[in-house]
């Protein structure tokens, strides 16, 4: 009887398995979206049968799901970690936070491109927000010691805006690069590219907090209609 021959997934749990089947998805949801993404090419691109993502996943939706679940999963224990390491003033966990915050993004640059895809696309809208929920949740637990409750500075507006500040990098960096010349775009920026924009802008945040006559006349001037 001929002897088979181990291929080099032989030994793979199934586990292993779901995970190379989910970083294949989340490459073709980068590149194609959700409408362009198919359990076939997953499969092909995972060296998998087409049976085993059904068996994981359930069905094309669920595979999204769990790409989603994946990052805001790991996302959120990275801030958490980040935070809770964090000694001295809460200041000090903020800067924390940020710093890994840019720090993830930059080691998974897709889900920018994934995120942004799906808000755009009619009837997703609430899988991301039902992921994005304990994310936004803890952000303004977490930061409620240094942020006021509500107004412009409360910790959800400052969740909105540094996100967007972080998402928007890079989203643009592919365009940005061929304008702004001599910047190292990607996830080891120069100096003088992102980092050093985002550390000045959280400067920038750290000196108004400290200044209530500045703060003062800063919320009533975002305050007008």
């Amino acid at each position: 009887m001929k002897r088979t021959e181990p291929t080099k997934h032989t030994v793979e749990s199934g586990q292993q398995t779901a995970s190379r089947i989910l970083d294949a998805a989340e490459a073709l949801l980068a590149e194609a979206g959700f409408d362009g993404m198919s359990v076939g090419g997953v499969a092909q691109a995972a060296e998998v049968n087409k049976a085993l993502v059904f068996y994981h996943f359930k069905s094309k939706a669920g595979l999204m799901d769990a790409v989603l679940a994946r990052y805001y999963d790991a996302h959120l224990d990275t801030l958490r970690a980040a935070f809770e390491g964090a000694q001295g003033h809460p200041r000090s966990r903020l800067h924390a936070v940020v710093d890994a915050y840019f720090a993830y993004i930059a080691q998974h640059q897709r889900y920018p491109r994934i995120i942004q895809q799906q808000v755009a696309t009619a009837g997703t809208t609430d899988l991301i927000r039902q992921h994005l929920e304990p994310l936004f949740r803890w952000t303004e637990e977490a930061l409620a010691a240094l942020l006021p409750a509500a107004g412009p500075l409360a910790a959800r507006q400052f969740f909105v805006s540094f996100s967007g500040l972080v998402i928007n990098y890079f989203t643009y960096a592919p365009v940005l690069a061929g304008l702004w010349p001599g910047i190292r775009w990607g996830p080891r920026p120069s100096p003088s590219g992102a980092i050093t924009s985002t550390g000045s802008w959280i400067g920038c945040w750290t000196a108004w907090e400290q200044r209530p006559a500045e703060r003062a006349r800063g919320i009533a001037f975002l305050a007008l209609p």
